[in-house]
C-alpha cells in the first residue's frame, strides 16, 4: 500500500511537472502591435420611452497600433435578418437598405466601447441586426438582439469602461450623458492644408461621476478593477471631457491642433488616454467651449466626430468635410 501510494504520488508530480509549459502556454499574453483582426461587439440595449429601442455597439481591434479604413460595403455592412439565419459566417445577406447603420469606417486600435447606436422599431421582436466585418482575410460578426440578458443600463455601460475607477454606486443607473453641440454648419468645406476651427460645447448636466484625479497605479491591482462584473476591466478616469476623433476617412491624413486626447481604451503609462495612467484629465474650459484646428494633407470625405463623456456616460456628433 505504500508503495502504491509512493507511486502514485510520484506519478502526480511528473504529471505536474510535464504539464507545467503546457500551463504556461495557456497562459501567456501576446501584445500584438499589427497583423490582428477587427471584431465588432454588439454592447447592449436599452428601450426607449416611445417604445422603439436603442442597440449600442463598438469594436475590438487586436491590435495596439495597427488601424483600419473599411468602407461600408461587402467588408463592413449590417443586415437585418431572422434568428439564427445568418449563423453560418460565409453567408451573406448584403441589402442596399441595411448595410449602413451609421458604423464607422475608420478602426483605431483596441477597445472602442458603445461608439454608436442604431435604433430599432417596437416590433424588432426576436430578429437580429448583424454587423460583419473583415479585416486582414478575416471575417467576424455580432448578431445584436433583444434577448433580455443583453439588457443595459447605463450602470452597466459605466462598469463596462471601468468609469468612475470602477465605482459601482447605484447612482450612476440615473447618470445623464453629456450635453453636446457643435458650432456653426455639419457640413462644411475645405481646401488641403487650409487649416477648418472647430468649436464644440460640452456640459455634464449632472455634474456626475465627480472629476477626480489618480496617482501611477502601484500593481496591476491598482490598475484594473474586478468589483462587481465578473471580469478584468481597466479603470478610466471620471470627469468631463471632449475630443475630436476621425469616424470615416483615413486618419493619417489627418491633423488635429492641439493634439486630441484619445477616445479609445489605452492603456498604456503616459497613452494620453483616460484609461491610461497618470489619471489626469485636462481641464474644463471656462465657457466650456474645446477648441481646435484640423488639417486635411489628401482631398475627400471625412466624417469626424465629437465625443464627450463624463467617463461613465457618452454623447457624441458627427461633422462632415468635404475636402477640395
Amino acid at each position: 500500500m505504500r508503495l502504491a501510494a509512493r507511486l502514485t504520488a510520484a506519478s502526480v508530480a511528473l504529471a505536474a511537472v510535464l504539464a507545467w509549459p503546457a500551463a504556461l502556454d495557456a497562459q501567456t499574453r501576446f501584445m500584438f502591435l499589427r497583423g490582428q483582426s477587427v471584431h465588432p461587439a454588439f454592447e447592449g440595449w436599452w428601450p426607449n420611452d416611445d417604445g422603439t429601442y436603442t442597440l449600442w455597439f463598438g469594436y475590438m481591434n487586436s491590435n495596439w497600433e495597427e488601424q483600419f479604413d473599411i468602407p461600408v460595403g461587402p467588408d463592413n455592412y449590417f443586415a437585418l435578418a431572422e434568428a439564427g439565419e445568418m449563423d453560418d459566417i460565409e453567408v451573406d445577406r448584403i441589402i442596399a437598405s441595411d448595410i449602413d447603420q451609421g458604423q464607422p469606417t475608420h478602426f483605431y486600435p483596441r477597445r472602442n466601447p458603445f461608439l454608436f447606436t442604431v435604433e430599432v422599431p417596437a416590433e424588432f421582436g426576436e430578429q437580429e441586426l448583424v454587423w460583419t466585418l473583415t479585416t486582414h482575410g478575416t471575417r467576424n460578426r455580432v448578431y445584436a438582439s433583444l434577448r433580455p440578458d443583453y439588457r443595459m443600463d447605463t450602470q452597466v455601460m459605466s462598469t463596462e469602461v471601468g468609469g468612475a475607477f470602477g465605482s459601482l454606486d447605484d447612482r450612476l443607473r440615473e447618470n445623464q450623458a453629456p450635453n453636446l453641440s457643435i458650432e456653426g454648419t455639419l457640413r462644411r468645406t475645405v481646401r488641403v492644408g487650409e487649416p477648418l476651427s472647430l468649436r464644440a460645447h460640452a456640459v455634464d448636466p449632472d455634474n456626475y461621476p465627480p472629476r477626480a484625479n489618480r496617482e501611477p497605479p502601484k500593481t496591476l491591482d491598482e490598475l484594473y478593477s474586478t468589483r462587481g462584473v465578473g471580469s478584468v476591466v481597466v479603470s478610466g478616469a471620471p470627469g468631463l471631457r471632449m475630443m475630436w476623433t476621425v469616424f470615416r476617412g483615413p486618419a493619417h491624413h489627418v491633423r488635429f491642433s492641439p493634439e486630441q486626447m484619445k477616445a479609445w481604451m489605452d492603456t498604456r503609462v503616459w497613452g494620453n488616454s483616460p484609461w491610461s495612467p497618470p489619471y489626469i484629465l485636462p481641464k474644463v474650459p471656462g465657457d466650456n467651449t474645446w477648441v481646435a484646428d484640423v488639417t486635411f494633407d489628401e482631398p475627400g470625405e471625412y466624417v469626424l466626430r465629437a465625443v464627450a463623456s463624463d467617463g461613465s456616460n457618452f454623447s457624441y456628433e458627427n461633422l462632415t468635410v468635404v475636402v477640395e
